[in-house]
Order: C-alpha cells, then sequence, then structure tokens
C-alpha cells in the first residue's frame, strides 16, 4: 500500500494535474472516478497505472479485478492519499493515469466541432460530451483553447474523450483538413454568431465543420476566415446571448435533427 507523498507514482498524479506541458510531456492525463475508468477500459485506452483505496465501491472493486487480470498495474493508496489527490468532493476512490492515444479520424467525414478559444474547462468539457452524444466524427482544437485532457475537462466530459478522436491543430493544419482529400470531400465551415443566419433556416445536411467560439471573445480572426458562413440561435426575451458549451449544443444537436428528416 502507499501511505507516503514522497512516491513516485503520487509526484507523478500531482504533476498531471496541473499544467498542459506536464501533461504533454509525460505523456499522459488523469481520469478520476469508477465510470470514466470503466469507459478507458471499455474502449482498451492504453493505462499507465491504477490507484485506489478502501472506500471504492463494489462495482470498483469488479472493475479493479478486471482489470488487474489483464495485466494492468493496479496498487491501493492510503484513504488520506486518494482525499489529497482527488479534485472531487466526493471521491470514488480510484484514479488511473492513462496513456495518450491519437484516435485515428474517420475517412468519411462530414461532422467536425472546432471549439475556438474555449477556455473554461466545464464549457469545453460539455461541448465534448454533447459532441460524442451528436455523432460528431472529430474534434479539432485550435491554439488558445484549453486544454482537453486537463483533470475538469476530463471529469466533464463523462467520457467523451475515449469515444471519438481529439486533436490539437495549428490553424494551418485545421485549414488543410477542413479542405478535404481523397477520403472525404471539402467540409463546409459554418461560424457560430449572434449576427448569422437562423440555424432553423439553414441546411446542415451537408458535410460540415461547426466553430464555436468562447462567449467571453467570440470567434478568432484565424476562425472568421475559415468560416463560409455565419450562423446563429433564435433567442427570445432579454437574453443577449448563450454559454459557449449550450450553444454549442443546441446547434450540434440542430444538425443531427435536420439529418433524422432525411
Amino acid at each position: 500500500m502507499i501511505t507516503s507523498n514522497q512516491n513516485s507514482k503520487i509526484k507523478l498524479i500531482r504533476a498531471l494535474q496541473g499544467r498542459a506541458k506536464e501533461r504533454r510531456e509525460a505523456g499522459a492525463f488523469l481520469a478520476e472516478g469508477v465510470r470514466l475508468v470503466e469507459e478507458a477500459a471499455n474502449k482498451d485506452w492504453r493505462f499507465e497505472t491504477v490507484l485506489y483505496d478502501e472506500s471504492l465501491s463494489d462495482r470498483g472493486k469488479l472493475l479493479v479485478g478486471q482489470l488487474k487480470l489483464r495485466g494492468i498495474e493496479v496498487e491501493e493508496v492510503s484513504t488520506t492519499i486518494m482525499k489529497s489527490l482527488s479534485e472531487t468532493e466526493t471521491p470514488q476512490g480510484i484514479l488511473a493515469v492513462l496513456q495518450f492515444s491519437k484516435s485515428p479520424v474517420p475517412s468519411l467525414l462530414n461532422f467536425v466541432l472546432i471549439p475556438d478559444q474555449i477556455r473554461d474547462p466545464g464549457n469545453l468539457g460539455t461541448l465534448l460530451r454533447t459532441a460524442a452524444a451528436a455523432g460528431v466524427q472529430a474534434v479539432l482544437l485550435p491554439p488558445e483553447t484549453t486544454d482537453a485532457f486537463a483533470p475538469k475537462v476530463v471529469r466533464s466530459g463523462m467520457g467523451a474523450h475515449f469515444k471519438m478522436p481529439i486533436h490539437e491543430m495549428t490553424w494551418d493544419e485545421i485549414n488543410h483538413f477542413i479542405n478535404g482529400s481523397a477520403t472525404h470531400p471539402r467540409l463546409h465551415v459554418f461560424l457560430a454568431d449572434m449576427d448569422g443566419q437562423s440555424c432553423w433556416e439553414t441546411d446542415l445536411r451537408q458535410p460540415l465543420a461547426l466553430i464555436i467560439g468562447s462567449e467571453a471573445e467570440g470567434a478568432s480572426e484565424s476562425a472568421r476566415k475559415l468560416a463560409n458562413q455565419k450562423i446563429s440561435i433564435p433567442i427570445n426575451g432579454n437574453i443577449e446571448s448563450l454559454n459557449a458549451g449550450v450553444a454549442g449544443s443546441v446547434l450540434m444537436f440542430e444538425v443531427v435533427r435536420q439529418r433524422s428528416n432525411l
């Protein structure tokens, strides 16, 4: 049992909880809680190590047993150590260190999300979770967007990270990607903007990429240059705008609604 804060695994976890630079250098990130660790295991994600304590539920203990059978390194830690590592109010008693793994982008693309300058981890996590639910095939993260693998984003994503490709790219790389290839057509780029055409009056059935900018600063100049068309959400009353997570969710499911009526 690990009882010391000086243990190398504990030091690694604390580093991964910090800046994106630490996660990139280690090539790893964290997943905390039974459900997230289950999701990672079900998708055959690569584990470096798993820590648990005596507070773990029966469901969690069953999961630990399954991970051990797969040859994954699993160690028990003291309850005190686990509480000090947990970033939730009610720790579930399990935390995994996972290796970064760039999932391949599907060859026939028709639905891509680009969260631009989204700096709030909760908003980005919401967008990723909704994207997975709406059938988005890939998420492209431009510069100035918060790290998708920060602990709070992973928790907010509720397993979305294990269900679709999430790739950091420069704007030049995104532009090249959007322009299509032998395997997928050029994507029409829609930018969420209050001055855009109503999403209810816009044909969203074509292969597309959807850019959601930050509610504080809006979309970047690079995003505006890439966009072919601006779309908006009709809002009643005196509400000026929706936050990025909500706005993106509404638009993604408008795509789903239109395509389901084909």
